[in-house]
């Protein structure tokens, strides 16, 4: 069943709408003089690290440490994220580079 344009318009409009929304929610709520709650401070501590964790693990669950060599291109990318994060300190860089070492790997070398 296609979809017409009048319905992938409104399903564009609602979900921009959704998004401000959710977006501006937090200025509403803790706009202005409002003390930010140390719940939320914590959160917003600890948060990017967990998800970078949970993002790892989900990233390397099919990986088969036990069969040689079949785990290089994920250590070998994995220890090029780390040591670029470490030497830089940018997230994005650390990621889209690991992602480019990785494809390369897999692409090119362990063929």
């Amino acid at each position: 069943m296609p979809i017409s344009v009048e319905h992938s318009v409104a399903i564009i409009a609602v979900t921009a709408l959704c998004t401000i929304f959710l977006r501006a929610v937090p200025f509403l709520v803790f706009g202005g003089k409002k003390e930010v709650p140390g719940v939320v401070s914590d959160l917003g501590a600890l948060l990017p690290s967990s998800i970078m964790a949970v993002l790892v693990v989900y990233c390397l669950r099919n990986v088969d440490f036990a069969a040689a060599g079949h785990f290089l291109p994920e250590l070998i990318s994995c220890l090029a994220v780390v040591g670029l994060h470490v030497w830089k300190k940018n997230i994005l860089l650390s990621i889209g580079f690991g992602t480019v070492c990785y494809m390369v790997l897999v692409q090119a070398v362990f063929v």
